[in-house]
This record gives C-alpha cells, structure tokens and sequence, in this order.
C-alpha cells in the first residue's frame, strides 16, 4: 500500500512541523495494516501527529462486482472517522462527549449498497462537479453554453452534480501516514461538465479532533468546478433517528449577516438578506427550535433551514469559522472552518422518504433529524449577475478549497 507524507500539508492548530529543520518519519506495519508515526525534528519527538493510525476494510460490493473498502483514521483519543472509496464518503465521525463515551455524530449506512441502490440525500459524500443548484440545468463558459441533467424541481433545475454525481463515483484511494487521500479523473463532458478534471480529496484527523478536508484540482479546458460535503449531523448520536431529533441543537453562525434570497424553487435571485431582526439570524447561539417555525417565506420555500449563508471577512484564503453547534445532551460541539465565501444550513427537512433505506441504527432517518453545514460558491453564481465569483476553474489554475470540522466538549 502505497504510503506518502507531505509536512503542513494543512493549518493544523499546534506543534507544526518545521520543514526547514531535518525530520525522521517512522513507520510501525501492525496487523490490521495500520501504521503508527511518530515525527522528529532535531531531537524533539513532535506529538501532533503521535499515535495516528490508518487501517483499511471490506466494506461490499458494487452491482458491477467492484469491491469497495472503507478506511478508518484513529487518533490517540480513541476518535475515529471512517470514509468510503464510494462517493470519498464520510461513513461515521466518532467523538468522545463530556463523560468520555464514544458517540458516533454522522449519519450513514452499514455497508457500501445504500449509497449506490439508494443514494437519498447525499449522506457524507463529496458533492459535485457543482454542489448546489443551476438553474435549467444550463451554464455558459465564453462562446460555450452546456446543458446538464435536469434532476431537481420536476426538471427545472440540476443539483449537486446530478444522479450521477460524484458522491456516487468509485474513487481511486491512497493510504498516507495520517490520512486518506481519494482522487477522481472527471472525463471531458461526464454528466455533461466540461474538461478532464484530476480531482484530489485529503481526510486527516488530528489528535485534536479536528478533521481537515482538501479539495485540490485542475483541468485541461475551462468548467464549473463546485465542491462539498454533504456530512448529515446530530451531535446526540446517529441513533437518534426521529422526526426532529436535531431540534433542540445549540446553533452559532458568527459570520454570516447575509444569505442570500431563494426563488420559489430555492435558487438563489441575486438579491441578499440581511439576517439581524430575522429568523435567519443566528449570530447570538440559540436552539433551532426557537426560530424554524417562525412565520417566514425563505423558511417556507426550504421547509425549514436550507439557506445560503453568506461569509463575512472572505477573501479566498483565510479560514474564516462559519458555524458552532452544539449538543446539550452530550456536550459535543462542532466547529466549522473554511475558505469557501458561503455554506448550506440544512436541517434536513426532506429526510424521511419511504425509498431511503435504514441507517447504521437498523432506523430510517427522519426528517429533522440531522443538520448540515456545507460550505461552498454560492448557489447557481454562474447565471447569477450579483454573484461575484462564479465557480469557474480555469486550464492552468489550480482548485484549492478547505473545511475543517472541528470537534470537542
């Protein structure tokens, strides 16, 4: 299995290795394919990376016979996530709570066949070519205009890549000392996106619980290129699958004083509402319950929060933290960082479909009973003329976008 390290490779909190000085990179093969690195620079052992383990598993088998496997990244603390060759899926985030039980805070699925037989709501995968909506399934690049699959609104609309999206995509996988790394070659006109696409998607999770992703790509010919994750939380546990389990969340979006206005079929009209005096205003933590049922058109057009928030302070580079939550049940709380100018709040209000299969609970999921935080490009900025940045990749320039999921109690 092919191993590979690169120091600082992302904005770990602490202990950053200093490249300039010499370093020893030491590797113990355990049974379950593992490996344990510890890192030395000079002579001082640097402990960020102590005791991180990577281990591999079956994890099914794809209807066209293909074998799928499913990592695990374990940090000193016992904390886990595991992720899917299928979709660069995030399949569990185990976290510690306040009294030190393991509490898995994702949803997902026991083995690799629900996410290709009945792939409902996206759950952990990474989404794109363009991960929101496009009006009429229509975009133009210079001269060029391309026509996607109308998947979404009764065919008014694409979304999150189509049905064929990248969520649904084997992706090649790589074992490095702390982490996975899943890279996809999009052909020139799948699913109906220009260029050949090298994608690279980077999982690594330090011994602060904090989990880093990556997004890295180029292409030989202009395309939108959109990237996210579509993680499904509830901070009480997974198990807690019932129609508004996530209601009495904790939530905190300390830099956001605008999102961006919705049509009736929830594409964005180019206009922006300011959040204070609103429903839509979390800049003060509250509970979710105490403003999704308020009297509100956005709120009706989403059937409950799936809004763009837009970023305060963005400037393409900074990671700038875009939301807290937290569970009062287990003390867990999430933090989340990026340099994308926006993300989706949802409250998964469309969770709950008869064809969505049973979750990892042996339950189905309902709905309300998870939130997702997905940054991103703001929705359908490609035909939107207000939008500054409009999701464009071009031949020659490299993609470069990062969330960091950050967990404690």
């Amino acid at each position: 299995m092919p191993i590979d390290f690169i120091a600082n490779f992302f904005h770990f909190p602490k202990n950053n290795i200093t490249p300039k000085r010499e370093q020893t990179v030491n590797f113990k093969r355990q049974k379950n394919k593992a490996f344990v690195k510890t890192v030395t620079v000079g002579n001082v052992v640097q402990s960020e990376y102590e005791g991180i383990t990577v281990s591999e598993k079956f994890f099914g088998t794809l209807k066209n016979g293909q074998s799928v496997k499913l990592y695990t990244i374990t940090n000193k603390n016992g904390a886990s996530v595991d992720f899917s060759e299928l979709g660069a899926t995030i399949v569990s985030i185990k976290i510690p709570d306040r009294n030190g039980k393991i509490v898995d805070v994702a949803q997902g699925y026991n083995d690799v066949t629900p996410y290709e037989t009945a792939p409902v709501g996206h759950a952990g995968g990474t989404i794109g070519p363009c991960a929101n909506k496009i009006a009429e399934g229509k975009f133009s690049i210079g001269n060029e205009t391309y026509e996607l699959e109308k998947n979404k609104d009764g065919g008014r609309t694409h979304c999150h890549g189509g049905s064929a999206g990248l969520d649904v995509k084997l992706w090649n996988s790589k074992v490095l000392s702390d982490g996975i790394e899943f890279t996809y070659r999009k052909a020139d006109m799948e699913n109906g996106y220009p260029g050949n696409v090298d994608l690279k998607v980077t999982y690594k999770f330090d011994n602060d619980n904090n989990l880093h992703i990556k997004y890295d790509a180029v292409t030989d010919k202009d395309t939108l290129l959109n990237l996210t994750n579509h993680t499904y939380f509830n901070l009480d546990g997974e198990e807690n699958t019932q129609e508004n389990s996530v209601l009495e969340h904790v939530v905190k979006l300390p830099n956001s004083s605008r999102i961006t206005e919705n049509s009736a079929i929830a594409v964005p009209t180019g206009k922006f509402i300011d959040v204070k005096a609103t429903p839509f205003d979390f800049s003060k933590a509250h509970k979710i319950k105490d403003s999704i049922n308020k009297e509100s058109e956005q709120l009706k057009i989403g059937s409950g929060y799936d809004q763009n928030y837009c970023v305060d302070g963005y400037d393409g580079k900074s990671l700038i933290e875009v939301a807290e939550v937290e569970s009062e049940k287990t003390g867990i709380k999430l933090k989340v960082s990026t340099n994308l100018p926006g993300f989706q709040f949802y409250t998964a209000n469309h969770l709950g479909k008869s064809a969505q299969p049973s979750g990892k609970s042996e339950t189905r999921y309902e709905k309300r009973s998870s939130f997702c935080v997905e940054p991103q490009f703001y929705p359908n900025a490609i035909n939107t003329d207000g939008f500054d940045e409009k999701g464009i990749l071009k031949e020659g320039e490299k993609y470069d976008r990062e969330i960091v999921y950050s967990f404690s109690h």
